[in-house]
């Protein structure tokens, strides 16, 4: 069995700056958790399911992404869940929601792959730092943050497919959106 989870990925550019922001709490706090994988919103989360199927999950997965076009996502500062996770916060409008519940709609609950349907509320974030936060430090890891400004916004346009190696997170399969240029 391997570890798998969608999302989309943001651009090069941006997951360099974002890289920042975990590197600063590498450095401060000892947090490597979210160096482990590329700045992303995550879509369906983490899931186990066997290498064999992956092949079919990525056909399925480029003739899912086919159907949709690409769509404006912005980010809005930062925030937390608790004292446990420090995230960029992620606008949630009309399509990103559309997104989620078509990828629900088509992956979860579903043979083969067996994915099962997130209970939590849809939450879009971009994790900075997440589960390694020693006690006592995420207020000052807050303070850090809670002020910053991090609005940018991007054209999301793939959904990605990434696998854990047993280290960290790889971008395996990048499914394009529909070329709206060629319509």
């Amino acid at each position: 069995m391997q570890l798998y989870y969608m999302a989309l990925v943001l651009p090069e550019a941006l997951n360099q700056e974002i890289v920042l922001f975990k590197e600063w709490m590498r450095d401060r706090f000892g947090c490597r958790v979210g160096l482990r994988s590329p700045a992303h919103i995550t879509i369906l989360p983490p899931y186990w399911m066997p290498p064999a199927l992956e092949a079919g999950l990525r056909s399925d997965l480029e003739s899912f992404a086919g159907t949709l076009a690409p769509f404006p996502v912005r980010t809005n500062g930062f925030s937390s869940f608790k004292n446990r996770t420090l995230f960029i916060d992620v606008l949630v409008d009309e399509p990103l929601r559309q997104l989620k519940e078509a990828c629900d709609a088509s992956f979860t609950n579903r043979p083969p792959y067996g994915l099962i349907r997130e209970q939590r509320p849809f939450h879009p974030h971009i994790t900075i730092a997440t589960r390694d936060i020693p006690a006592g430090a995420f207020n000052e890891a807050w303070a850090h943050f809670r002020n910053k400004r991090f609005d940018e916004g991007w054209t999301a346009a793939a959904l990605s497919l990434l696998r854990h190696n047993g280290r960290v997170w790889e971008v395996v399969f990048a499914a394009p959106f529909r070329d709206l240029d060629r319509e």
